[in-house]
């Protein structure tokens, strides 16, 4: 199959990362989408102009959608078949989300660990709504057997080898940016898995969620989470903030619930030296976060960052 790439425009994704974290990968293997490649207007930039000088992958697979769900009353949850054997991804990386017929390229990051990519040749994204042709058309016109093209790009990822230093991870999500700490959070339980079940491989440390949205319905792979806490409780721990609750909140999720916002003290509570941050959300929610762990003298190399336009 022929897969053509619409040349343009518009996405939702802004990438920035304060960890030096290169590619595993020869350099014939990735390239750089350069400024001049994209149109140049006084309009707001797109994520191909946002993400122009972030490395990516030179594979565009086509993919089929093989699922698609309702994950909240704003989110639709889509499962994609893969083609190409040479694409792959690092946990925390994203997409460009081609669409036949759609001129504009969306920019969505992976929920899915890289072991169901392996496994199963498919990924899952998760996207909210919004006035965005990629978005309307996953909300409103994507079907079952539809195909599009992906290709993988992004510097925000988690991919320790097997002799890395074992490293705990805090994950700081807020809103829709739980997608790509999701795929970091499944790729540390399949690493803890293959650990228990071979006793080799990475050592995994301790990971910590902090995820907040506006009320629970909009807390995304609540029972997802939940499972992962539950496996590994000694290693997974999770704290859900909602800050415009209005209905009462179910007995199984009170546990991990806080009304309220992320504080300051619950992030430096899990400061230490063998500790890397992750953080994923709104512009202003990411400013504050990766400022505020600076301030606390967390080296500028453990803090990751991608914000969500």
């Amino acid at each position: 199959m022929v897969v053509v790439i619409p040349r343009l425009l518009r996405g939702s994704l802004g990438a920035i990362c304060t960890q030096a974290a290169p590619l595993r990968s020869t350099p014939s293997a990735f390239r750089y989408l350069t400024r001049s490649s994209v149109m140049k207007s006084k309009r707001r930039p797109d994520h191909l102009e946002r993400t122009a000088d972030v490395v990516r992958q030179e594979v565009v697979s086509a993919a089929k959608v093989c699922g698609v769900a309702s994950e909240s009353p704003s989110v639709k949850r889509l499962r994609l078949l893969v083609a190409d054997k040479d694409f792959s991804f690092k946990a925390g990386q994203w997409v460009d989300f081609f669409i036949p017929g759609v001129s504009v390229v969306g920019g969505f990051s992976i929920c899915s660990s890289p072991r169901l990519l392996e496994q199963e040749r498919m990924i899952e994204l998760a996207v909210k709504h919004a006035n965005h042709p990629p978005a309307l058309w996953i909300h409103n016109q994507c079907t079952l057997d539809s195909e599009v093209a992906v290709r993988v790009g992004g510097e925000f990822f988690f991919d320790p080898q097997p002799t890395d230093a074992s490293r705990s991870l805090v994950l700081i999500a807020g809103g829709v940016g739980i997608n790509p700490l999701l795929s970091i959070l499944r790729h540390a339980a399949d690493l803890l898995r293959e650990r228990a079940s071979k006793g080799q491989g990475y050592e995994m440390g301790t990971v910590r969620l902090l995820y907040s949205a506006k009320d629970t319905s909009e807390l995304l792979f609540k029972k997802n989470i939940l499972d992962l806490v539950n496996e590994f409780p000694e290693k997974i721990a999770c704290s859900l903030h909602v800050t415009k609750q209005t209905t009462q909140i179910t007995a199984d999720l009170r546990p991990y619930i806080t009304e309220g916002r992320i504080t300051q003290k619950e992030i430096r509570d899990h400061i230490s030296k063998e500790t890397l941050f992750y953080i994923c959300g709104p512009p202003p929610m990411t400013d504050f976060f990766s400022k505020e762990l600076e301030s606390s003298r967390v080296p500028r190399e453990h803090i990751c960052f991608e914000k969500w336009w």
